[in-house]
């Protein structure tokens, strides 16, 4: 299981011009899962999420996590992050999860983070969706589980 996440100003999800998704100062998680991920794969991910010290302290440091810093949480399922594109001009999905696992897993993400912080938003799975974005910094990292 894959996240980039973005340290934003502000994000929000959009689908079919309504607004599903939205958060203030936070991270933006794109989310991808790939076959074999399992529930311990998603938990660890979400620890690795409400924990690493992305936010500025006093000092200007990076030092402070998602909690600490009393941000938002945006989850947005993304499958094309779990793509392999080390050959051709076309990327490959073999190593995604199927469709309906990859759904139960991302859900079993969402309502875990949603019973660890109040402050958590989601696009809709499977849907076309607009993602907008202040990325602060920028920061941007990858984390795998």
């Amino acid at each position: 299981m894959k996240a980039l996440i973005q340290r934003v100003r502000h994000a929000s999800v959009t689908v079919n011009d309504r607004e599903v998704g939205a958060i203030h100062h936070g991270l933006l998680a794109l989310v991808g899962i790939e076959r074999g991920d399992d529930e311990a794969a998603a938990d660890k991910l979400l620890h690795r999420l409400l924990h690493y010290r992305v936010f500025a302290d006093d000092a200007g440091r990076m030092n402070l996590n998602l909690q600490q810093a009393g941000g938002g949480l945006l989850l947005v399922s993304q499958f094309t992050l779990v793509a392999d594109t080390r050959k051709g001009l076309r990327p490959g999905f073999s190593s995604a999860a199927p469709p309906t696992e990859g759904e139960r897993l991302f859900h079993y993400l969402l309502e875990r983070a949603r019973t660890a912080w109040p402050n958590v938003a989601t696009g809709e799975y499977g849907a076309d969706m607009q993602v907008a974005l202040v990325n602060d910094g920028p920061v941007t990292f990858l984390l795998e589980s």
